[in-house]
């Protein structure tokens, strides 16, 4: 038994398609034409997106409750966009300046986004605003909210 174990590592080995090697940073992409085509990649892999800065808005002098109310409606409106798929990618920065977070929009005009984020209980309250610039970037984070799914313990 051990020499069948050892003959199929031994194998294993000897027989690696040429662009597999023990050195990650020297193996060489294998191109998926229907994976670039279900993301939306152009011939770079990469693709537009919206994205759009948080910022602190001019009316942030909620009482305590409201805030946290805000703050609920705000994560709730969040979770839908996702779920909708017009949101790839949100998230707050851990400082506190005045950006506060980020989000990426799978929409294809400005005017889309600002649609979106106009449905935000925090932008409509004034305590955040909201300043669009079209990107370009990779067409992976598409499949982010696929593995989002799948490594989140709880939803937000």
């Amino acid at each position: 038994m051990i020499g069948i174990v050892a003959l199929a590592i031994l194998n294993s080995c000897y027989n690696r398609p040429n662009n597999i090697t023990d050195d990650p940073t020297a193996r060489e992409s294998v191109y998926d034409s229907i994976l670039a085509k279900k993301l939306g990649a152009d011939e770079y892999g990469m693709r537009q997106y919206i994205m759009a800065f948080l910022k602190k808005g001019p009316n942030r002098n909620q009482d305590s409750a409201t805030a946290v109310k805000l703050q609920r409606a705000h994560l709730d409106n969040i979770t839908r966009m996702a779920k909708e798929g017009t949101l790839i990618l949100a998230g707050p920065f851990l400082d506190s300046g005045d950006i506060r977070g980020i989000y990426i929009f799978d929409v294809r005009t400005v005017e889309e986004a600002h649609a979106l984020t106009a449905t935000d209980p925090a932008i409509q309250a004034g305590r955040l605003k909201m300043e669009l610039h079209p990107w370009y970037g990779s067409a992976a984070l598409m499949q982010i909210p696929e593995i989002s799914r799948s490594i989140a313990k709880k939803e937000i």
